[in-house]
């Protein structure tokens, strides 16, 4: 019988005054009992419109029907058919923009829960004493090459060995999963989750061979040289933007991608770790999409006093997940809105003492139809503090498309490629952040699926001449 109660089952979480000071997980999952009776409010619809809202065809209602009768291996397995990685998407994909906006249950109260109970059932699966042994698909012989192992790059691989492919991954950093591990902290996405995903590609027989930088330890070229009979670059979005204010050269001023990759990757905030990052009093975040969110907790729970967002408009404008917005403003973080910074200002040796700010109004409404903000004359003033972290956004890093022959890029960086991947350059498809600019995780898994199905075509068709 339908669950035909309007909210969503509250998920458990640490006390937000306990959680600040801890980089433990913040949410804690369902039960099997909230996990069965969340998806006995989905109405199993004929037409169901919450599929086209997911990047990665997920079978939702089917997978959420498995929930409701107590069978989270079957649950496991439909969810899996299409998506390589379910339980990070359960923690980080933005489900109320995507399948959750489209259930009807959202219409007269809250949508099913989807990615809760996605979430539920990966961990169910993870945490199983008895797991069944992951099955390596047999070889077609033929080798594919993927640049990052962030979620573009792991989608892609993940699909290609299931098709037969022989799959070796190259990720310039030490150790895979790209942004999931230096991009988002630990109580957010924790890494044993990440780790263990790549441990399901491994046994797959995904091959993943880390400090290899494409661009300087091998070329693209270099790489077909070897035997790859094509080559998938999900290199992401890694090089910072910045404000090109004065004072950003200041001592105390970090990219949000230095910082937080100090913190999740080099694990700055545990102690019997030589990564050094200095333990501010008064921080100040500028930006206010998820990235901007998760520097402001990371920099509480590293012992910040005071740790504030300033973002140029409101509220309502705020890019970031309502989700993470809320648990920032529980966990004590200070919105600093409707500013925009004029410079940073410092001391005579140069380290950061505050940072100058304008306040702004909204205006008329911009090209993508979000009210302009326009600086009100005579307004500035100094938001004393220690550090600022610009939380702005990130570009692709030129390296590969400069060293990579007739590889045509975008006007913004991005490497050009169509809407099934192909790339200017024969053999050479590119998905996600590397191609789009910072977008979300599940995109750049979309992405990825998509530069598989592409490629398995492309490597049929020569393979036929």
């Amino acid at each position: 019988m339908a669950n035909m109660k309007m909210t969503k089952n509250p998920m458990p979480e640490q006390d937000p005054q306990v959680r600040n000071h801890n980089f433990e997980e913040v949410a804690l999952g369902y039960t099997p009992e909230m996990a069965i009776d969340e998806a006995k409010r989905c109405l199993n619809c004929r037409n169901p419109l919450c599929r086209t809202g997911c990047p990665v065809s997920v079978r939702i209602p089917e997978f959420i029907a498995k929930v409701a009768e107590g069978d989270f291996d079957g649950a496991y397995e439909v969810i899996t058919s299409t998506n390589s990685l379910p339980a990070v998407c359960g923690r980080v994909c933005p489900q109320e923009k995507q399948c959750e906006s489209k259930c009807v249950r959202g219409i007269k109260g809250e949508s099913v829960g989807i990615g809760r109970l996605e979430r539920f059932v990966a961990d169910y699966h993870m945490n199983k004493a008895n797991k069944p042994a992951v099955v390596a698909p047999q070889s077609n012989g033929h080798k594919v090459a993927v640049v990052g192992s962030g979620p573009a790059g792991l989608t892609c691989a993940g699909d290609l060995r299931k098709m037969g492919y022989d799959v070796d991954i190259y990720e310039a950093f030490h150790k895979a999963g790209g942004v999931l591990v230096y991009g988002i902290p630990q109580f957010r996405l924790p890494k044993e989750i990440v780790a263990a995903e790549i441990e399901n590609l491994k046994a797959m027989g995904v091959n993943v061979i880390t400090n290899a930088v494409i661009g300087r330890s091998l070329t693209v070229d270099e790489l077909f040289e070897d035997g790859y009979e094509a080559v998938f670059i999900g290199s992401g979005a890694g090089l910072p933007q910045f404000l090109h204010i004065p004072g950003e050269n200041m001592l105390g001023v970090y990219s949000a991608n230095e910082f937080l990759t100090r913190v999740n990757l080099m694990k700055a905030y545990k102690d019997d770790y030589d990564t050094p990052i200095k333990k501010f009093k008064n921080v100040a975040i500028v930006g206010g999409g998820n990235v901007a969110m998760d520097a402001a907790r990371v920099a509480k729970r590293l012992g910040a006093e005071n740790v504030y967002i300033t973002y140029r408009r409101g509220k309502e404008e705020l890019p970031a997940r309502k989700e993470e917005v809320e648990h920032a403003e529980a966990e004590g973080i200070e919105f600093t809105l409707l500013n925009n910074p004029a410079q940073i200002v410092g001391d005579e040796e140069g380290r950061v003492t505050g940072i100058e700010l304008i306040r702004q109004e909204l205006g008329a409404p911009d090209a993508k139809g979000r009210r302009r903000p326009e600086p009100v004359e005579g307004s500035n003033w100094v938001l004393p503090c220690d550090a600022v972290v610009i939380a702005i956004g990130t570009s692709p890093n030129p390296l590969i498309k400069s060293t990579t022959k007739n590889l045509a890029t975008t006007p913004k960086g991005g490497i050009e490629a169509d809407d099934k991947g192909q790339t200017s350059r024969e053999g050479v498809f590119a998905g996600g952040d590397a191609v789009t600019g910072a977008a979300t995780v599940i995109l750049a898994m979309g992405a990825g699926k998509t530069g598989a199905k592409s490629i398995d075509a492309y490597i049929k068709r020569k393979s036929q001449k």
